[in-house]
């Protein structure tokens, strides 16, 4: 027998004998004198992960990986990705006389099938509840560890970057499938040229990108801040290093973030109770995040009827191809750029900022010195504020084609340069519509003034219906005071808002007692419209008791004030579920059954075993109201009539209820231009046979796209 046979069979027995006496699973600890085999497991000190093999393709594939104990199918890393050991290989995990973790092939002479290959040698493996791997010397000290080497997740404390030091990268790859943990198509790895921010690539090819990080979140990644109560973000750029990391906060589940087979990034949270995982965020959300969807110089909208449009001042490059919806080649402008004193900047509101790849970042600067240096340099395409806390600090500066630009809800400004014709050809049409509004009004002066007389007799008429009205709520339903709602709403603060209408805000409050109530408050500046619903929802609710119907606890009359104070609705209104795909899917079958059936309950009282029957006249989701135990309430009968039991025909002379947008139609009135709204509605006939309505939540200023 040679030598070295010799050697590899002593080695055997030892290894085998350490399998039959290792007491390195309970304390997640494994020295050089300790290895599991096969069948074991090495659990961290409190049992949150696991590291051991595991199978995939009917056991045909072992691997060496980390899972999470409560769900063995979430498995965090993998050492042997490329190299499984088959079905009847029998794996030894171990800590070597180098110091370097090792996974040997028993029945193949202990080949070494992966090892972590550290510099230096380790004389203990940990395994942390955290999920990290770490090899650490006698010291203490972390010689090697699993956070540094990720495969398609990165747990709580692990790193997505870049180590600018020694070139280490921080990435994720997908998975190949389901059943095959080799590496697949997908890359999701830090860009660090410019204004860093995360890339997913496939094959070669980016496919979505983040956008850079503003100081609060990724500007293309409003939904991060919708879950700040479970993790935090940490977003490090130093000489040193490049890295973006998050933390579960002390008492949230266990998270992780996940590239799957797809190219999709998950963040996914487990549900203790439900023992299942949550999608809490998803990239790519929809068509907009595909990279470069609208080419250079385009701009994305995901809720217009036409995805794709042009930033003002410029014109589709092609647009026979954007007739076909093949925006790719993107917009050219329109006007050719002056550069000394001929240009200006138009501001492009709420955008996921553009690919920052050969972009300039200064996080020094202000704001306006950004503009001023962008202003003075003629390659200057655009600039932005690269942190948005404080009002917007810090400068980012483009200087060519501005890419993967698209709306965001709560999204940055882009600050565009522009010929100073493409500035003004929105002041000059804001001045010949100066000129017809003038023109209008001066016409119908005198016909104001002889309504005036009118309107002043009907209003003197209407104070002493609104006095009389007021006299008999006083004296007949509970009232509060003012005072009392503005304490227990912290004087009408817009941060303890719960909802808005037709008939103004709606306020969560506190009162004295401990007692939530929803405080309805009528706008000041809508009395006039809102005051028949106030009194009529007075009239009307206060005269009905059901299970299913928001009861009135009582109202308030201050001057021009009107409020109405509900009993509080922990869980909100039902839209806010059923238009919400991550609550909706917490509600089970049996919850659903039982808000339709509350609804219908209160239903057939109003219309039939009420003493005061009525319909309500504006049933819908938002004003189906679901209390801690999820029982359905109907509420806001401020356009509700009653009806007679006996059959007698009651008429409804005017419409009523909530109006509904109008899609696209013969009917529908085509614009150049429309303010942005809360729903914006614009229309523009492009050829006989489309009309193109889109509509975006988008907030503030007057924004001009180009669509076909």
């Amino acid at each position: 027998m040679r030598p070295s046979q010799s050697r590899h069979r002593l080695l055997l027995a030892f290894l085998s004998a350490l399998l039959l006496t290792s007491s390195a699973i309970a304390d997640g600890t494994l020295t050089q004198r300790t290895a599991i085999g096969r069948d074991q497991r090495l659990a961290s000190p409190g049992g949150v992960f696991q590291l051991g093999l595991f199978s995939v393709a009917n056991n045909t594939k072992w691997f060496l990986g980390i899972w999470l104990t409560a769900s063995p199918s979430a498995v965090v890393w993998l050492a042997n990705r490329d190299r499984p050991l088959n079905a009847s290989s029998s794996g030894v995990v171990a800590l070597s006389s180098r110091g370097d973790l090792v996974l040997l092939d028993a029945t193949n002479d202990n080949e070494t099938i992966w090892s972590s290959n550290s510099s230096w040698a380790a004389v203990v493996a940990r395994l942390h509840d955290d999920g990290n791997l770490v090899l650490a010397d006698a010291a203490g000290v972390v010689l090697w560890q699993s956070f540094d080497h990720p495969t398609n997740t990165f747990l709580s404390g692990s790193r997505a970057g870049q180590d600018l030091r020694t070139g280490a990268v921080w990435s994720a790859s997908s998975w190949r499938s389901a059943d095959d943990p080799s590496p697949g198509d997908f890359r999701y790895v830090m860009d660090t040229r410019g204004s860093p921010e995360l890339h997913v690539w496939r094959n070669g090819r980016k496919r979505y990108r983040t956008g850079p990080w503003n100081g609060l979140r990724f500007s293309g990644c409003p939904d991060m801040t919708t879950f700040e109560d479970l993790v935090e973000f940490r977003f490090t750029h130093t000489a040193d290093e490049v890295s973006f990391v998050y933390r579960d906060r002390v008492g949230s589940p266990v998270s992780r973030l996940v590239l799957n087979e797809s190219g999709a990034m998950q963040r996914m949270v487990w549900d203790r109770a439900a023992l299942v995982w949550r999608v809490f965020w998803s990239g790519p959300r929809d068509q907009c995040d595909v990279y470069g969807a609208c080419g250079p110089f385009g701009v994305c909208n995901a809720v217009g009827a036409v995805m794709c449009g042009c930033i003002r001042g410029f014109i589709p490059s092609s647009p026979a191809e954007w007739r076909m919806r093949n925006a790719s080649g993107g917009c050219a402008r329109s006007t050719v750029l002056q550069c000394s004193g001929g240009d200006g900047f138009y501001t492009l509101r709420g955008v996921k900022l553009p690919e920052t790849h050969g972009s300039s970042v200064d996080a020094g600067a202000s704001l306006a010195e950004c503009g001023r240096r962008c202003s003075s340099n003629c390659s200057c395409t655009a600039f932005a504020a690269s942190d948005v806390r404080g009002g917007g600090t810090g400068c980012i500066q483009w200087f060519g084609e501005l890419m993967d630009t698209r709306f965001v809800d709560d999204g940055q400004d882009l600050f565009i340069r522009l010929a100073m014709s493409d500035l003004h050809l929105e002041t000059t049409k804001t001045s010949k519509l100066v000129v017809i509004i003038a023109a209008v009004i001066t016409a119908f002066a005198l016909l104001l003034l002889s309504l005036g007389l009118v309107i002043w007799r009907k209003i003197r008429q209407r104070s002493k219906q609104v006095i009389k009205f007021d006299d008999m709520v006083r004296g007949e339903y509970p009232t509060y005071h003012l005072e009392t709602l503005r304490d227990a709403t912290d004087g009408f603060c817009p941060k303890n808002e719960i909802g808005r209408g037709g008939f103004g805000i709606v306020y969560k409050g506190q009162m004295v007692d401990g007692q939530e109530v929803a405080v309805k408050k009528l706008s000041a500046g809508n009395s006039v419209q809102g005051l028949k619903e106030f009194k009529n929802e007075v009239d009307l609710i206060a005269k009905l008791q059901h299970r299913n119907l928001v009861r009135l606890l009582g109202c308030c009359i201050h001057c021009s004030e009107r409020i109405l104070v509900y009993e509080y609705m922990s869980n909100k209104s039902l839209d806010t579920f059923i238009f919400d795909p991550r609550r909706r899917a917490d509600l089970s079958w049996r919850t659903r059954m039982d808000i339709i059936f509350g609804v219908a309950r209160g239903l057939l009282y109003l219309h039939q075993d009420s003493r005061h029957t009525m319909i309500h006249r504006d049933l819908k989701a938002a004003n189906v109201l679901l209390d801690r135990e999820m029982v359905a309430k109907i509420s806001d009968f401020g356009i509700a009539k009653l009806f007679s039991s006996i059959g007698d025909d009651q008429v409804t002379e005017r419409i009523v209820g909530t109006y509904m947008t109008p899609m696209c139609g013969a009917a529908v009135t085509c614009h150049q231009s429309t303010p942005w709204t809360e729903w914006f509605r614009s229309c523009k006939t492009c050829t006989a046979s489309v009309c193109c309505c889109w509509r975006s939540s988008v907030g503030g200023g007057t924004n001009e796209v180009s669509t076909s």
